[in-house]
């Protein structure tokens, strides 16, 4: 599988505590993409600024000269560098990351499991993106072997995928992580990239898959300035999954990826967007339950007064 890498004591990826695992590419390019180095498929290097003493090793590395110290600190040659990973293994503080290497499942699983003593009754293990399902034969394996080994699963998808992907992965999932975004197909494209169409296609046949199973499907939503935080969109998605999930999870917007970005040498469209209010929040969190939905939250944090 190409990874990116795992993040313990997660409570924000499913129930209790959780060990989520990040895997690279994404077939979805949304604006507000809080992890954008998980976005393409291939891999690349990343310099992170506060680790570098400028020893200028990494230059002096690198095969194909892609990488070059200038006065405001290292810079890479995108077209030139294929992220073979020797800089990153030569820097002496670790001011370069390779990001997206390739992992087997036992290596992954073994990974994993060190964690098992603190998921508890209700934690586990979450696999998220980019898009898990992009791997989902890869990711059928591992969760199979998770579920061997007594430990809970989820899985985190855009729903941009094929039914056959969710049904490699189906038997060993306890929770779907559905993200439902927009609901109007060309504010989707607008957003992401692509018409949520597929998406929501997948999403009527997974919540006929979970039928009279104990699976479950909690809805992601992130709540995004300007994007998904109208009320003709809450109210939307609220009509579309209505009696189709067991928990509706509204995410409010964080600006807390802003320096990854700078690290891809790339504008971010919400660079200076500010936090949502809580009373907003709480006003999106109403119009889904005037709709007669309930398990309707919301997660993150918001801006203080």
């Amino acid at each position: 599988m190409r990874i990116l890498n795992y993040q313990r004591m997660s409570t924000e990826d499913g129930p209790g505590l959780r060990t989520t695992l990040f895997v690279k590419g994404c077939p979805l390019k949304c604006r507000w993409c809080h992890n954008p180095e998980s976005i393409s498929f291939k891999p690349l290097i990343e310099w992170i600024a506060v680790r570098c003493i400028g020893c200028k090793t990494c230059v002096d590395t690198c095969p194909r000269k892609a990488l070059s110290a200038e006065e405001d600190g290292i810079k890479i040659n995108r077209e030139v560098c294929v992220a073979c990973g020797k800089c990153v293994d030569e820097c002496p503080t670790v001011a370069l990351e390779l990001k997206g290497r390739e992992t087997s499942v036992d290596e992954i699983f073994k990974e994993l499991v060190k964690d098992a003593a603190y998921f508890g009754k209700d934690g586990g293990v979450t696999l998220s993106g980019g898009e898990i399902l992009a791997q989902a034969k890869e990711a059928a394996e591992l969760l199979k072997k998770l579920k061997e080994r007594g430990i809970g699963t989820a899985v985190d998808t855009c729903g941009m995928t094929t039914k056959e992907n969710i049904d490699l992965v189906f038997p060993y999932a306890d929770i779907f992580l559905y993200d439902m975004k927009l609901i109007d197909p060309d504010e989707h494209e607008k957003f992401t990239g692509v018409r949520n169409d597929i998406i929501k296609e997948n999403f009527n046949y997974l919540a006929e898959k979970v039928k009279g199973t104990d699976k479950h499907i909690w809805i992601r939503t992130p709540i995004i300035p300007g994007a998904t935080d109208t009320d003709e969109n809450i109210r939307g998605i609220a009509r579309f999954i209505k009696g189709k999930y067991e928990r509706w999870e509204m995410c409010a917007f964080n600006n807390l990826c802003r320096d990854k970005y700078e690290r891809l040498y790339q504008d971010w469209f919400y660079s200076k967007t500010e936090l949502m209010t809580a009373e907003r929040m709480d006003e999106l969190v109403m119009i889904a339950k005037a709709e007669g939905l309930d398990e309707v939250y919301r997660t993150g944090a918001t801006k203080l007064k």
